[in-house]
């Protein structure tokens, strides 16, 4: 499989079979997309798809600091930008809509906004924040309001991003321990009613959240992201019901019609467990449309091992954030530049615009 080969996806065609991976990076002042990032996204449109770093569709799910959001005039204008110089430059761009629930600490989060997650769980550890690590924020746990409020702000950032910013679709981020994925989890979802307990119960938020959003902007602008065997951010990842629930949630996407699911493999990048079964190829099996998936691709060969392996698409993720030529470096079969990871989450154009 050419990885420099084109790709139908739902109704854009990408120019090759890399996708730009999301990378949380830091550089929304006051939460609002900018003009570095737009500098930053123009730059690695040479990616078949972009698939930007997360925006959160409500105050409550900004986790981190200087992270962007998608649910005020300002966001969507600034998101506009961002869109308008990657098409610019014959790129396509997705956004990811991250909603961290119980991922924060209280520093992080605006006046009046406040913590959630499907149960009152505390996730071990610390985040870190403009003044210092400090501990997650005690969630409240999400009454069917609260629910209902949670799936109408991904409606409308999704509405909103398509039809007035022009991105070309949103990606669910479904992964990596946060809101949706601690629906997911039994860790971090420890209700007894239908939104707990089994794994179709506790799929049920993230497959209610996707029809909406199918029905609003169109299957084909909507794609989703999971990380089965995933630990990251206080998760289980060895709960008895992994393979069925993803299979699960594989074969009802696929009667959604989605754009594509985004397999993240976490053994890399964040240490995590090693698969217990090939969930990938499980997944791939299940859903009828595009996979994306990957994982410490830094060369030609990885990413034709991926493609050849039966998948649709290959993520490419920290290699793009101090290489942004990077589909021409491989083609080319140049060294690519090592990322400075002091430099990740910083406010500054080093080590974001200037690498």
């Amino acid at each position: 499989m050419n990885v420099f080969e084109s790709y139908q996806l739902g109704n854009i065609t990408l120019k090759n079979r890399v996708v730009m991976a999301p990378m949380t990076r830091c550089r929304a002042i006051n939460n609002i997309p900018n003009a570095l990032m737009a500098k930053y996204y123009r730059q690695r449109a040479g990616a078949g798809l972009i698939i930007t770093e997360g925006a959160s569709p409500s105050p409550n799910g900004l986790g981190y600091p200087r992270i962007p959001g998608a649910f005020n005039d300002e966001q969507i204008a600034g998101w506009k930008e961002i869109a308008d110089a990657v098409h610019q430059e014959g790129g396509k761009i997705f956004v990811q809509l991250m909603h961290c629930g119980r991922i924060t600490g209280k520093v992080n989060l605006p006046e009046g906004a406040f913590t959630v997650g499907p149960s009152a769980v505390q996730a071990a550890g610390e985040i870190f924040s403009d003044t210092g690590m400090v501990a997650h924020d005690l969630p409240k746990e999400m009454t069917f309001e609260d629910i209902e409020i949670a799936k109408n702000e991904f409606v409308n950032a999704s509405d909103r991003l398509v039809n007035e910013a022009g991105v070309d679709g949103i990606e669910l981020h479904a992964a990596n321990g946060y809101l949706l994925d601690q629906f997911l989890n039994p860790k971090s979802n420890q209700r007894t009613d239908f939104y707990g307990g089994n794994y179709m119960n506790r799929s049920r938020f993230v497959i209610e959240v996707t029809e909406k959003i199918v029905k609003k902007i169109g299957a084909e602008k909507v794609g989703i992201r999971f990380s089965p065997f995933g630990e990251f951010n206080d998760m289980e990842a060895y709960h008895n019901e992994v393979e069925s629930m993803f299979t699960y949630l594989a074969e009802v996407l696929s009667e959604l019609k989605i754009a594509y699911i985004h397999i993240v493999d976490q053994r890399v990048a964040f240490s995590a467990p090693d698969f217990a079964v090939d969930i990938q190829k499980i997944i791939k099996e299940a859903f009828n449309g595009t996979v994306i998936t990957g994982g410490d691709i830094n060369n030609l060969e990885k990413a034709t091992a991926v493609l050849n392996k039966g998948y649709d698409l290959v993520y490419v993720g920290r290699p793009y954030i101090s290489n942004p030529n990077f589909v021409e470096q491989i083609r080319l079969n140049k060294a690519l530049v090592t990322p400075n990871m002091d430099l990740f989450y910083s406010s500054e154009p080093e080590g974001y615009t200037t690498y």
